[in-house]
């Protein structure tokens, strides 16, 4: 696709929204293709250079110098364009600039000129307001937030991220029916198959779960073949591993992780390592001289590295029986292996509670 082809998609202006998980679910498929009208700023040169810039200097996470190009590129479009702005917005996120973001997401608004925009605009404005609000959001932050949201789905009924943000802002208020109806009719529009339907039907089945530090839900396929899906391994803890073949540290720390892998084996946990690796013979070399017989995946793209905001390795999470993400360890001397202790004594205890109450009765019941 060329370059000026992208910028006329206004998918990719939902598509770029920096979702993620279950936001990574919102309506790409609603854009209609492009306008009939091609506006005049995609055929100035300076314009596409400036514009390329300003990607690559978010490609790098230079949020500062991004921001600059992206303003630079919409005063030479003419100001308005969203998707200037909808760049803008990403790297005022990246850079903790949420005041600006919640502006920049007002302007993109204003510029729209279709309902899909104008969801995606108001839901950007909702995620920069809970962010702009911190761990504990004040009420009228969270109200705020929630009538972005519904703005967004007001505007696009397929706006299934901004559904989902909305079940989980209510639940915050306390609103806890509501929240369900949001999280059942975001579970309506998916499809069994999809990565994000298992969170959203146990969010719906619980909606407090919502209010829990819960890992990114993802789907990937392991290099021996396998399909792993976070929200799948339920009952099971889980270790996530970043790492890559380049980092000695991460060399370093492989006799541990053996040692993990043979102390808990058949036991309810599963471990996965995911490299960072852009080589990816490499990688599978490294690997079967290694004799890494736990689940592994590349993410060549770094967008599940990115997911889990992974800056440097190695890098480990723990995530309960209940898919809670209870710990984050970053470099050598973590102690993963008391953590997956406790959980997995944690998890053994909730399986056998959950038995007990399953179990028939060994008193029987009067006749009536």
């Amino acid at each position: 696709m060329s370059y000026k082809a992208v910028l006329l998609s206004l998918a990719l202006v939902l598509l770029a929204s920096g979702s993620a998980g279950v936001q990574g679910q919102a309506t790409a498929g609603a854009a209609s293709g492009p306008p009939a009208t091609e506006p005049g700023y995609l055929s100035n040169p300076r314009f596409l250079a400036v514009m390329q810039q300003a990607q690559a200097l978010e490609q790098q996470q230079r949020a500062g110098p991004a921001m600059d190009a992206y303003k630079k590129a919409n005063k030479l479009a003419g100001g308005g364009c969203v998707v200037c702005l909808a760049g803008l917005y990403r790297a005022q996120m990246l850079q903790g600039s949420y005041k600006d973001a919640i502006r920049t997401s007002n302007a993109m608004e204003a510029a729209a000129e279709t309902p899909l925009v104008k969801s995606v605009a108001a839901y950007n404005r909702g995620r920069a307001i809970m962010a702009q609000a911190g761990d504990r959001p004040r009420p009228e932050m969270l109200e705020q937030a929630r009538a972005a949201y519904r703005e967004a789905v007001d505007a696009d009924a397929k706006n299934v991220s901004a559904l989902f943000n909305e079940g989980e802002v209510l639940e915050r208020l306390g609103r806890t029916e509501q929240a369900r109806q949001d999280f059942q009719l975001c579970l309506s529009t998916l499809h069994p198959g999809d990565p994000a339907w298992l969170r959203v039907k146990q969010f719906a089945d619980d909606p407090e779960l919502s209010l829990q530090r819960m890992a990114p839900a993802f789907e990937v396929t392991a290099l021996s073949g396998s399909r792993f899906n976070l929200d799948a391994m339920r009952g099971k803890v889980v270790l996530i591993d970043f790492w890559a073949t380049w980092c000695t540290p991460c060399r370093e720390e492989l006799p541990y992780l053996k040692k993990i892998a043979k102390d808990f084996a058949g036991q309810p946990l599963v471990m996965i390592s995911v490299s960072l690796d852009s080589d990816e013979a490499a990688w599978r070399q490294f690997i079967e001289k290694n004799e890494m017989t736990w689940l592994q995946y590349r993410d060549a793209d770094h967008k599940l590295a990115d997911a889990f905001g992974v800056s440097s390795i190695p890098h480990y999470f723990t995530i309960d029986a209940d898919g809670v993400l209870t710990s984050e360890d970053l470099g050598d001397g973590s102690n993963v292996e008391g953590r997956l202790r406790k959980l997995l004594a944690k998890a053994e205890a909730a399986s056998q509670e959950r038995a007990n109450l399953n179990a028939p009765s060994a008193t029987p019941h009067p006749q009536l």
